[in-house]
């Protein structure tokens, strides 16, 4: 059976370095909504007039987020009806928030998460400074609009549950805010492989 890992939580919480990590152990398709969309939105917001490194502003929400996650569903729906894994990175916030929106997704391939495995990582970090911290100490440009707008920024980092009607032991709730360690690589693995 196709696994669908996700990997969600908000910007600096880790959920790169965990995918990765896992990959680098058992393989799949990797599909980082903010890769798989960059090309797009650079030139949808250098063609605006806006800035290219903005992933975070109302104008930038308005015309690029829901095509990111169009892009790279697309990308996992086309690895999972080909029977093979596919490990998504992004935030997801308004997607979890929607009861049916991952059955949605699933039956453009004609499958339930009967037919498919869905595991979800919560990657989340436990503290605001945390989230700071590392955000700043990455010097991305992507991360300028967080830093300088970190008020309004802040409120995407609360604490989520997923709406999506999956089995309890589906979704995990993974604090990485120490280093990553082999034994909480043994317990990411213990949970995605059941």
């Amino acid at each position: 059976m196709s696994k669908l890992i996700f990997f969600l939580g908000p910007a600096g919480a880790g959920k790169t370095t965990l995918a990765e990590a896992w990959l680098r152990r058992h393989g799949g398709a990797y599909l980082d909504m903010d890769t798989l969309l960059r090309p797009a939105a650079e030139a949808i917001m250098t063609l605006a007039g806006e800035d290219p490194e903005d992933r975070d502003s109302p104008f930038y929400k308005k015309h690029c987020r829901d095509l990111g996650y169009r892009i790279t569903m697309d990308a996992a729906l086309q690895q999972l009806k080909l029977g093979l894994d596919a490990v998504i990175v992004g935030p997801f916030t308004r997607e979890t928030e929607d009861a049916v929106w991952l059955s949605n997704e699933l039956a453009r391939i004609g499958v339930t998460t009967s037919q498919v495995r869905v595991k979800v990582i919560l990657v989340k970090l436990s503290s605001e400074a945390d989230y700071y911290a590392r955000i700043r100490s990455r010097a991305s440009a992507l991360d300028a609009w967080k830093l300088a707008n970190w008020e309004q920024f802040r409120q995407s980092l609360r604490p989520r549950a997923i709406a999506w009607p999956l089995p309890a032991d589906s979704v995990l709730p993974f604090d990485n805010s120490a280093p990553l360690t082999d034994a909480a690589l043994a317990d990411l693995e213990r949970f995605i492989l059941g």
